[in-house]
């Protein structure tokens, strides 16, 4: 039988970044928060702090100061299960703000969709 080559997902264009606090609005862990901890474009997943904890079953090595036995650990979601939060509104959607800065650059704002307030950290 002839090996068929898995296809590559396409790259999604994510709007989060690490340490931003999200609020998961749907699976399992629903109404959850916590911060990026990871982002995968290539698969458009993201890792949040104590979000989707899994067991892993880890060998003992001695090597690495590894003891074994059972490990929690997170486990990535998918990027369109999880909401940027805003310090006066919650879960918001992103809205963009292209400002012209002087000598000609600009630059790229996310501000919240309801109350317009800033996202990016300073």
């Amino acid at each position: 039988m002839p090996s068929v080559a898995k296809k590559q997902p396409e790259p999604v264009k994510i709007q989060l970044r690490k340490n931003d606090q999200v609020k998961v609005i749907a699976g399992r862990d629903k109404g959850k928060t916590g911060r990026i901890l990871a982002i995968n474009e290539q698969t458009g997943r993201v890792l949040v702090e104590h979000v989707n904890i899994v067991k892993r079953h880890m060998r003992k090595n001695p090597a690495k100061q590894i003891a074994g036995g059972i490990a929690e650990r997170e486990a990535s979601i998918a990027v369109s299960n999880v909401m940027i939060l805003c310090g006066k509104c919650g879960a918001v959607r992103i809205k963009h703000h292209v400002e012209q800065t002087p000598g000609g650059k600009t630059r790229r704002q996310r501000i919240c969709h309801k109350c317009g307030q800033s996202l990016d950290k300073k």
